[in-house]
């Protein structure tokens, strides 16, 4: 890393009317527009842990953008800008040395309460579902399959969008019932569309997607866009290509190694979380920054 900056864990705009303090992101309303800012905060099992992530707010609105705008010519998006003196807005100029790198002003949309998740691999909760029922969302699949092994074709595995605790994964019929067959059938042909573009393009660059989440809004004219994030280590699990072997995990460029931290020192996974040791900061931190350079070509700092 090029040079050492402080974490920033929240932010403060008393300006501007705070609609949401999710786990990562705060997001501010601007009229008809939101202002979505990346933090560095960090969480695992649903627990946000007190340490920041160095660069790791950076990264995922760098990543955003980078995908967004990579995928507009097949599906639209909710991205305006990331560029502070672009929003519009004097107050945000106020705040530019919190906000700049890490902030995207984008449309004010009806958000689909399902969470879009495409599986290309065997991993996560997918993996522990297979072994026990050979399906994952009740889609049946081949038995004999390793933990890691590619499908033999994605699949689209929806789960609840929940605002506190776990998603739960659903079937594609729940997801019929909650939205209607025609936004269901939209929804997962748009994420599939937007997953295996996004899959050619990393493997061409040395990272398997293994599986990600999507999620979607509906515009005032009844438009379906693609919203929050897109194919972040936050919202995807990123293998590296060199090393991977069916059969085990994968080593990845995710939050999983904090995961994997937190598994070995035994933590309930019940707040408060422990405070991360420096090395597993900064480890956590070069996969985030090593993630951004190799799918965009191009350092963040």
């Amino acid at each position: 890393m090029k040079k050492d900056i402080v974490p920033i864990l929240t932010t403060h705009i008393p300006e501007l009317k705070l609609c949401n303090r999710g786990k990562v992101r705060d997001v501010y309303e601007i009229n008809d527009t939101l202002l979505i800012v990346a933090t560095d905060r960090i969480s695992a099992f649903d627990v946000v842990l007190p340490s920041g992530i160095p660069y790791k707010g950076h990264v995922l609105t760098g990543l955003s953008e980078f995908w967004f705008k990579y995928t507009s010519s097949i599906i639209p998006n909710h991205l305006i800008t990331t560029e502070i003196e672009h929003m519009g807005n004097p107050i945000l100029l106020q705040y530019k040395d919190t906000l700049m790198g890490r902030s995207m002003l984008v449309k004010k949309v009806r958000v689909v309460p399902v969470e879009c998740v495409i599986r290309g691999y065997l991993a996560g909760s997918g993996w522990k579902e297979y072994q026990k029922t050979h399906t994952i969302c009740g889609i049946k699949l081949p038995g004999g399959l390793k933990e890691s092994d590619r499908l033999p074709e994605p699949i689209f595995t929806p789960s609840t969008k929940a605002t506190v605790g776990h998603d739960e994964n659903i079937t594609f019929s729940r997801v019929v019932d909650m939205v209607g067959k025609k936004l269901a059938e939209e929804l997962k042909e748009n994420s599939m569309k937007v997953y295996l573009r996004a899959c050619a393009y990393a493997l061409d660059r040395g990272i398997i997607i293994c599986d990600t989440k999507f999620e979607w809004g509906i515009t005032a004219d009844n438009k379906m866009i693609l919203i929050d994030e897109a194919l972040t280590p936050d919202s995807s699990r990123f293998w590296p290509c060199d090393g991977y072997e069916p059969g085990k995990p994968q080593h990845s460029y995710d939050k999983q190694f904090i995961r994997d931290y937190l598994e070995n020192i035994r933590w309930d996974k019940k707040p408060p979380a422990p405070v991360l040791p420096p090395e597993i900061i900064q480890k956590t931190s070069e996969k985030y920054l090593s993630a951004y350079k190799t799918l965009t070509g191009k350092n963040l700092f």
